[in-house]
């Protein structure tokens, strides 16, 4: 019975979820790829380097459409759960919450850091790796942590 305890479901279908995850995970990496690292020259002139904590949160805030704040802090967070979600299935010793939100923080500003210096009309902005981490950690709680539960066996019975 000890063995049931430390793989829920059986290997074959481990295997298929830790495929599916691995493919959902390369799906993402474009996806952030593409909606963070493509060029946008119209904006050029807009984008400001933000190393403040808070200060595009403030700004958005500040916008007359609510919509738009909502756009940009939700979206933000949006694109950090599938990392949170999918990191602790396709690699294992990413699971536990501080494991995540380094590797998160890592990842965004690696991201934020090429938007930043090789992106015409992007900027780095410190408060998208903390949305974006925030985000992760939200999918990690909410269903990566079980997720990883039931497809690879827990830490602490290894």
């Amino acid at each position: 019975m000890a063995r049931a305890a430390r793989h829920p479901l059986p290997l074959p279908l481990r295997l298929l979820v830790m495929l599916c995850a691995f493919a959902f995970m390369v799906l993402f990496a474009v996806v952030l790829a593409r909606l963070t690292l493509q060029p946008s020259p119209a904006s050029e002139s807009l984008t400001h380097t933000n190393l403040h904590p808070g200060r595009s949160l403030r700004a958005y805030l500040d916008q007359p459409a609510l919509r738009d704040a909502v756009k940009q802090i939700g979206g933000n967070i949006l694109l950090g759960v599938p990392f949170g979600v999918l990191a602790p299935v396709v690699a294992p010793r990413t699971r536990g919450f501080l494991r995540i939100l380094v590797l998160t923080a890592v990842v965004m500003l690696l991201v934020e850091v090429a938007q930043g210096s090789l992106v015409t009309g992007r900027a780095f902005d410190i408060d998208d790796v903390i949305l974006n981490t925030a985000g992760a950690l939200i999918g990690y709680l909410l269903v990566g942590r079980r997720m990883s539960r039931a497809v690879h066996a827990r830490r602490s019975e290894e």
